[in-house]
């Protein structure tokens, strides 16, 4: 942890417009979209092991937060609605998230357009019914 990161001093979550608004201490305050904390997680499964371990993380723009637990004093690990809840966010890592959020998000968009991919979730899986006679 770093010493000159301030603490929170408010986090809020908007359901609605799916945002994770954080207050620190310094007065600054950084609005994150679900999607943006989602794409971003510093979790195993997003970051890989090392460096070009990245898996770029795609079909997450409606991705929303479900839940949202304390860890210790330092962090916080959301549940995602898609099943995610592996992500430990430190305030310092949400702080530099919130310093740099324009560049990293842009740097996303040229990767999923780089790829191909696409930020739209992928349609729910086809169920085959009967056909009647």
């Amino acid at each position: 942890m770093d010493k000159n990161i301030p603490n929170p001093t408010e986090i809020k979550l908007h359901q609605k417009s799916r945002i994770l608004e954080i207050s620190f201490a310094d007065g600054k305050t950084f609005r994150f979209p679900c999607e943006f904390l989602r794409v971003y997680s510093p979790s195993a499964e997003v970051r890989g092991h090392g460096p070009g371990q990245e898996v770029l993380q795609v079909g997450k723009k409606n991705v929303e937060i479900k839940h949202i637990e304390p860890v210790g004093t330092y962090a916080i690990q959301p549940t995602f609605s898609d099943g995610h809840d592996t992500g430990i966010y430190s305030w310092d890592l949400l702080y530099d998230y919130g310093l740099h959020q324009e560049e990293m998000w842009q740097h996303y968009l040229k990767r999923m357009e780089e790829t191909g991919a696409s930020r739209e979730p992928s349609p729910a899986p086809f169920e085959q019914r009967p056909k009647s006679k």
